[in-house]
């Protein structure tokens, strides 16, 4: 079952670790793993939100999911907008930046660092939102009751998370323009740039939650639809095309899990810059933990364990914040690559033992109601 469903994934992970040792040696081995670990734990949430959505599909359209969807997730998300983001913060053309990432890294190298304020601008505001945005929603599931309560509660307030992020974005830019003053002001246009990028974080992540809104209300019309369809017919006696229905619900559904994965790709894509600046390596290491995320929704689905580990939603999300906070902190300071790297790890891994000792919590209270019923059912007798 695990090689069945894991096999494509552990063979691109062979040949992605092999091919990183070819181009920059053990070092850049690290590097590829760190991304690759880095890029299933930021995921995983994504993992379970398809699954949820993919065992509604047939056969067919998980088919298509599983091809198609990861040919857009791998090359399209993992591949082709690192070289964007490059070429438009460093006013390249794409394959300009493409020729200096293989030819010229040292240039290639130079021109990122650069534009390393606006990237980190960018992505630390994309990041940021979802964390506020997922820490202010009120759940059922509280991993860190404490904190997340109080948080639920205040999540209460109209456009709180905007606030917030503009905020931060606003001390962000002031701090760099101050530190650039502090260095003979060279740089004072930078704050302007650091700005600008995180304003054009922040929309990119209300226009692409925005598609992903408009693609989940079209997937519930066309359930509702298919759910009066089927009365209509068991009312009236007579058949309906029952395929076109499914199909068109399917195709909405298919459109939805890619607006989300593209959502959801951006926060491993921009981290990764926070880790290296190395295009080939990125494009390794995020490759092959994209595999891994198409991988583990197939388990998730197939295994039905989607509520096994309730917390690790939340880890990841933590996972994010903790990026989020790490990419605004790097326009004026360096982080070392294993802070970065490693931090979503530890989150993730703490999240999935608060879940163990929660379902043996709650095995234990079972077991304990189990017994005490029969102890009194024998005590009737």
């Amino acid at each position: 079952m695990v090689l069945k469903t894991f096999g494509w994934s552990f063979a691109v992970t062979a040949l992605g670790l092999v091919a990183a040792v070819l181009f920059g040696g053990w070092t850049a081995l690290g590097i590829v793993a760190i991304l690759s670990v880095l890029e299933i734990s930021l995921s995983f949430d994504n993992a379970v939100v398809n699954a949820g959505i993919l065992k509604k599909m047939n056969a067919f359209w998980q088919k298509i999911f599983l091809t198609v969807g990861i040919l857009i997730a791998v090359f399209g998300m993992r591949l082709v907008f690192p070289v964007v983001i490059v070429a438009i913060s460093a006013q390249l053309g794409p394959i300009k930046a493409v020729e200096l990432a293989l030819n010229d890294k040292d240039r290639y190298q130079q021109l990122v660092t650069d534009a390393h304020p606006s990237i980190a601008a960018f992505g630390g505001m994309f990041l940021l939102m979802i964390f506020l945005d997922f820490i202010f929603e009120d759940r059922d599931i509280k991993w860190l009751g404490w904190l997340e309560r109080p948080l639920a509660k205040l999540g209460k307030v109209d456009m709180l998370s905007v606030c917030i992020a503009l905020i931060v974005l606003l001390i962000s830019s002031m701090t760099f323009a101050t530190h650039a003053h502090q260095h003979g002001g060279t740089h004072v246009d930078k704050a302007e740039t650091v700005l600008l990028a995180g304003i054009a974080g922040l929309i990119t992540y209300m226009i692409v939650g925005g598609l992903s809104g408009y693609f989940e209300d079209k997937l519930e019309e066309e359930e509702e639809r298919e759910q009066e369809a089927e009365e209509e017919a068991e009312r009236s006696g007579k058949p309906r095309s029952a395929v076109q229905l499914a199909g068109k619900a399917a195709f909405f559904m298919f459109l939805y899990l890619e607006v989300l994965d593209a959502s959801f790709s951006f926060d491993g894509v921009i981290g990764a810059f926070a880790v290296t600046n190395d295009i080939v390596l990125m494009a390794l290491g995020l490759g092959i933990g994209a595999m891994y995320v198409r991988s583990l929704t197939v388990y998730l689905v197939r295994q039905g364990t989607l509520d096994d580990y309730v917390y690790l939603e939340h880890g990841a999300h933590y996972a994010i914040g903790a990026l989020a906070a790490m990419l605004l902190i790097t326009i004026q300071y360096q982080i070392p690559e294993i802070v970065t790297g490693s931090i979503g790890v530890i989150l993730i891994a703490a999240s999935f033992w608060s879940s163990v000792r929660r379902n043996k919590a709650l095995a234990a209270a079972e077991g304990k109601a189990d017994a005490d019923e029969k102890t009194e059912v024998s005590s009737g007798v």
